[in-house]
């Protein structure tokens, strides 16, 4: 299948499902930033924050008195609190950006751990960070909606706005165009650094999560309330929505797409995956893991046995889904039988999962502070890294898979080689 033409063209096939993942080379840019319709600047007002996030319990930290195995080859200590977000430059990933508690977002050299700039002028946490798309621009998000955009050559702040309560941010895949989701339901978009504006209206409930598709022209937005709804970025219009048998029972949690954008997998605190065609907006199919955790006894809270989808993803050499869950469960899914493949157990709670661009390798970081990289063909680990001291709460991999970059409750960012001749 070849790519159309025509960058302006969105093609929709009536009511065909798509069940297995096609690989297609990579969309050309579109023109979407240059035709985007100026909306006006208001600002919804913020609501007072609810301070939602990874709560760093004691109990899911390293016991006490333990040893702790290093096996790091850069840390960078510039926090003061916890370290929420991290993001690697896509085009040299040579730069990571992090954002932690202390209201700080920084950037520095990967090698060495140096510090090119100080993102400043935060007032809250700094939840989000990330690199445009050909590394130009740096975005930082706070929990209180305020968010800058720097020049990383210049190391300069060029644009900066605020909306309300902040839930997540990404860069457009080929554009200078900002997406963020916030907690009164809304999702923004802007040109950077012009600042032009479009908002996209959702139920009267916080965007948990989000994505732009691979095509630059879509979105797939989750909510609060269990409905997702996939955007057209340039009309300003929802396209599908999915919602109360089709949705999900509770607030969704993460949203993922497969390399070519046919296929959606949204994740929810009601522990279900589901498999939708992003070009009918239906339902494909759904994961669910059994017997996972047993019910609490009636009168019991049921905070011990909680459990969530936390994290999923597409891999992009085999039709293979990942899913991780709080319980500490990484599911691998067949998309060619809708089966579950393998479980691969975790101590403590999944926060996040990557797949390798190139490979059927899954990796996974978790509350017990260890990065562990897994063959998802056999469900075997290959490989555990430790050397923090307190949880892991976001980590990225770089192209070719040689470095892992952590982020953890114990205010550092650290380093990890991977690259393994065996590999």
């Amino acid at each position: 299948m070849e790519p159309a033409e025509d960058p302006e063209a969105l093609s929709f096939h009536g009511d065909e499902e798509i069940i297995e993942v096609v690989e297609l080379g990579p969309p050309g840019p579109d023109d979407l930033a240059d035709e985007m319709n100026d909306v006006d600047f208001d600002d919804e007002g913020a609501e007072e924050p609810d301070a939602e996030g990874w709560e760093t319990e004691e109990d899911e930290r390293v016991e006490d008195g333990m040893e702790v195995q290093d096996d790091s080859d850069v840390t960078f200590s510039r926090h003061s609190a916890s370290v929420f977000c991290v993001s690697l430059d896509p085009k040299s990933n040579t730069l990571a950006v992090t954002g932690g508690e202390d209201d700080k977002a920084f950037v520095w050299r990967v090698s060495d751990g140096e510090l090119l700039f100080e993102c400043s002028g935060h007032k809250d946490s700094v939840t989000c960070a990330g690199f445009s798309h050909d590394s130009v621009f740096v975005a930082t998000g706070d929990m209180s909606g305020l968010i800058k955009v720097w020049r990383v050559d210049a190391k300069e702040e060029v644009w900066s706005f605020e909306v309300g309560d902040l839930e997540w941010m990404e860069w457009h895949p080929q554009a200078h165009v900002l997406l963020a989701g916030t907690a009164d339901g809304n999702s923004w978009m802007w040109k950077i650094p012009s600042g032009d504006c479009k908002t996209f209206q959702g139920p009267a409930c916080p965007a948990t999560c989000g994505k732009i598709l691979p095509d630059g022209k879509r979105a797939v937005v989750g909510y609060e309330d269990g409905t997702m709804r996939i955007w057209d970025l340039k009309q300003g219009t929802s396209l599908h929505v999915l919602k109360g048998q089709d949705g999900h029972q509770d607030p969704l949690t993460c949203v993922a797409s497969n390399q070519d954008g046919s296929l959606i997998m949204t994740g929810s605190v009601d522990c279900y995956t589901k498999l939708v065609s992003s070009t009918t907006g239906k339902v494909v199919c759904v994961f669910k893991m059994e017997s996972m955790a047993p019910k609490a006894p009636a009168g019991q809270s049921e905070e011990a046995e909680s459990n969530s989808v936390e994290s999923l993803g597409f891999c992009n050499v085999m039709p293979l889904v990942a899913v991780g869950y709080l319980n500490g469960t990484l599911a691998i899914y067949d998309l060619s039988t809708q089966s579950l493949r393998h479980t691969c157990q975790h101590k403590s709670g999944i926060v996040q999962l990557l797949w390798e661009e190139n490979s059927a390798v899954v990796y996974t970081c978790s509350l017990d502070g260890a990065v562990r990289l897994w063959d998802a063909r056999s469900g075997k680990m290959i490989s555990e890294y430790r050397g923090h001291s307190a949880e892991i709460l976001d980590f990225a991999v770089n192209k070719d898979a040689s470095i892992v970059v952590t982020t953890s409750g114990d205010h550092q960012a650290k380093v990890f080689c991977v690259q393994r001749p065996d590999r």
